[in-house]
């Protein structure tokens, strides 16, 4: 579904939604996502637009990352001082809930 909205609609809505959440306290932190198409325009045959950009607010600060990978990956993961998994290990947890469970909880 495409459509083009205004600036002060998009504000309008952002600012009920805040507004609401003001109102009724949640247990959890509430997030709320854009998502902007551009006319005319391929990513991956266009590569016009180059760089980074640096958030005001970091969304997850105590977000921890585990890879799954084959061996190559594992040995990245390794030298970089990141938490991995292989496939064989990945095929256990498959079979025991609680392994999954615990992996969850620790990241």
């Amino acid at each position: 579904m495409t459509s083009k909205i205004s600036r002060e609609m998009f504000y309008d809505a952002v600012n009920a939604v805040l507004e609401n959440s003001k109102e009724k306290k949640r247990n959890f932190v509430e997030t709320v996502e854009i998502q902007i198409g551009l006319k005319n325009y391929d990513p991956q045959k266009d590569k016009r637009f180059s760089g980074t950009v640096k958030l005001k607010h970091i969304p997850r600060p105590k977000m921890q990352v585990c890879i799954l990978g084959d061996q190559q990956h594992c040995d990245e993961a390794k030298a970089n001082n990141v938490p991995f998994m292989d496939a064989e290990a990945l095929k256990k947890l498959n079979k025991n809930k609680k392994l999954v469970k615990k992996l969850g909880m620790s990241m």
